[in-house]
């Protein structure tokens, strides 16, 4: 192996020396450890130390790294006491994630390291999403997002470079070759010869390195660190290495030839780097010596630190506490000045509004920009905010979500428009695996809000028709907001764009420009978990939200003669049971009426807690009314049958007459 120092000194030599083989010796402590049963997983990086190790050396304490699961190297430069690392393989509670997840799966706002996700790629997404937030504070900083060659095969890694080269994002995009997917060698994973030469399809520059070669790797990164800050933009690097151990420990490597296990343990990062040392006199044997007692001892203390620390105890209120990020509602109340506007337009103002609120939103979705979003919402809001803030982005769904994620890390609130309800399924991942859990699993907000064009009575058919808001209800950590006028979706939407958390927003694309109201002209907010009380009776419950609210009215309206409280549920996550529980128990009879599908819908779950909790106020079984269990149709006909307008009067009278 060719050692080339450059300009560096001895004592940067020395340091590097000791930051790779500190990654090491924790390594082999830890198989000694699974071995004896006192470690439940390990996922090794022995024999490609150097790509980790090398590229924390090179960035600044305040750039961000997302590493892998086997990148010890990026945690231990980062100086982390390692009895925070020991406590979070072991599940104590000083460890980052209080028992909640394992391993590597944590990020640290203090270390500036984002762990990863077992999806993986969503995590190139997050990199772009830091990487846009330091170019809006013109910081000049670099963010490094590692991957594997496994990894390059998923439509996020696609997605992400895709978004870095045409946002000239400063990202450094690291895949550690290491020449096997758990068990799927590289020829079964694609067929370039480089997975550098992908590179060239994004207009990308891109770079091969040796792996195994700290001052290879060091060097290189230094000089694109430079570059970078000059003339920000991604850069594809692919790293020639090998993993010496299993994927994990239980996983074995019988299905490696030995011959190539061989040769890469000649080419080991450390022993090789070690004898360059010794050969220059950089390193003597006997300060070898003293390195290596002395980290074993830093291990050997931290880790009985961690083993004194006591098991973590259930406690049900903090594991439901941290669910979600603690949000102070905070109430504006508006001025008496009104405009009479429709849905569309109260979206439009909330989103206008709370941009001059906050100067660190940024709202990103396709055709948004100088088109103005495939409704027109947005328009305007470039020559107001400017293309950086009000982002056109390419068609892609994941990466996007993962963005937002990323902006709300380095700072910023997102809001991403999904152009149909529909197209969520391509961004799905990151919204029920990455934002809903971030906070749960390391006390990370996600501030993002995506909002949802929705909803069925305009003929468009199966693929921008449908009311999906029953995939995110069943997802802990989401908040899901469907208002029905525009008075609640402009104070709904402020409310959701200053929560931390996560929002799902959806937007009943029919009422967009067929409902009116009186809106307050300025800012104002709504707080979630508030139903509203559209009407009072005493004869029965009527229980709805989105359009259905609409058809109920019209219902109501239609039968003068029927005495109904009408809830507009409003949120669904928040659900305000108080006030359906309140309305329950004063008319006795409940119908709830719903867009989606029956089955699995939100109906199902407000009508098991009414049969549970409030059985004995009831004078009849609770009703539930929804759309046909079929896609939604094309055709006018076709698509009044399926929706439950028509069927929601037939049920209702039968439930008074029960």
């Amino acid at each position: 192996m060719n050692f080339d120092r450059k300009e560096l000194s001895n004592i940067q030599l020395l340091d590097l020396y000791k930051r790779l083989l500190k990654p090491r010796l924790i390594e082999e402590k830890m198989l000694i450890l699974l071995r004896q049963g006192k470690v439940s997983k390990w996922f090794s990086g022995i024999g490609q130390e150097a790509i980790s190790v090398g590229i924390t050396a090179v960035l600044d304490k305040d750039e961000y790294i997302l590493p892998m699961h086997r990148n010890l190297g990026v945690f231990t430069g980062r100086d982390i006491p390692l009895h925070r690392l020991f406590s979070q393989w072991q599940g104590k509670a000083t460890g980052f994630t209080k028992g909640r997840d394992r391993s590597f799966h944590f990020g640290t706002q203090e270390f500036n390291i984002i762990g990863m996700i077992s999806h993986l790629g969503p995590q190139m997404g997050v990199a772009d999403g830091i990487a846009l937030a330091n170019k809006l504070k013109k910081n000049g900083k670099v963010t490094a997002v590692f991957t594997g060659e496994g990894a390059t095969s998923e439509g996020d890694f696609h997605e992400a470079l895709n978004i870095a080269a045409v946002w000239d994002l400063a990202v450094l995009f690291v895949i550690e070759n290491n020449g096997y997917g758990l068990s799927t060698p590289t020829n079964e994973q694609y067929r370039c010869e480089n997975l550098a030469d992908k590179g060239l399809g994004y207009g990308m520059e891109s770079h091969i390195l040796d792996g195994n070669n700290i001052l290879e790797v060091y060097t290189k990164i230094a000089e694109l660190k430079v570059s970078l800050a000059e003339n920000p933009r991604p850069v594809l690097l692919e790293f020639k290495t090998f993993r010496m151990r299993g994927h994990e420990e239980a996983s074995g490597t019988k299905y490696v030839p030995q011959e190539l296990m061989d040769m890469w343990a000649i080419k080991d990062p450390i022993s090789n780097y070690r004898d360059y040392l010794l050969k220059i006199s950089v390193l003597s044997e006997e300060e070898d010596e003293k390195i290596t007692k002395a980290i074993k001892k830093e291990i050997d203390e931290n880790w009985a630190i961690t083993q004194a620390e006591p098991e973590i105890e259930a406690n049900l209120e903090e594991e439901l506490g941290d669910v979600y990020k603690t949000y102070d509602f905070e109430e504006v109340t508006p001025s008496d000045k009104v405009e009479n506007i429709r849905v569309v337009d109260a979206i439009s103002n909330a989103l206008r509004q709370s941009m001059e609120r906050h100067d660190n939103l940024v709202i990103m979705g396709q055709d948004i920009a100088e088109y103005g979003g495939a409704f027109k919402i947005t328009d305007g809001f470039v020559a107001q905010f400017g293309k950086d803030r009000v982002r056109n982005t390419p068609i892609c769904e994941s990466a996007v979500v993962s963005a937002g994620m990323g902006l709300s890390i380095n700072g910023y609130k997102a809001v991403v428009e999904m152009q149909f309800a529909d197209f969520v399924s391509t961004g799905f991942n990151p919204i029920v695996n990455l934002l809903a859990k971030q906070h749960y699993r390391w006390s990370e907000k996600a501030d993002v809000v995506v909002r949802m064009p929705c909803g069925g009575g305009t003929q468009a058919g199966p693929f921008h028709s449908q009311t999906n808001e029953a995939w995110f209800t069943k997802t802990p950590g989401l908040k899901v907001v469907y208002p029905a006028f525009p008075y609640d979706v402009k104070g709904l939407l402020n409310t959701a764009i200053n929560d931390p958390n996560p929002v799902m927003f959806f937007e009943h694309k029919q009422l967009y420009r067929s409902v009116y109201q009186d809106v307050p002209s300025d800012y104002y907010t709504i707080p979630f978990g508030k139903a509203a009380l559209l009407k009072e009776g005493t004869q029965v419950t009527i229980i709805s939200f989105g359009a259905g609210v609409h058809w109920a009215l019209d219902t109501l309206n239609k039968h003068p003669e029927i005495s109904a409280d009408l809830l507009d549920l409003r949120t669904l996550q928040p659900l305000d049971a108080e006030a359906i529980f309140a309305s329950v128990k004063k008319t006795g009879k409940v119908i709830i009426l719903q867009e989606d599908t029956l089955f699995g819908g939100v109906s199902s779950d407000i009508s098991a807690m009414i049969m549970e909790q409030y059985f004995e106020h009831l004078d009849a079984p609770v009703r539930r009314v929804g759309s046909l269990e079929s896609a939604i149709p094309f055709v006018k006909a076709l698509e009044d049958q399926y929706l439950p307008k028509e069927r929601f009067e037939k049920y209702l009278l039968e439930l008074l007459a029960y």
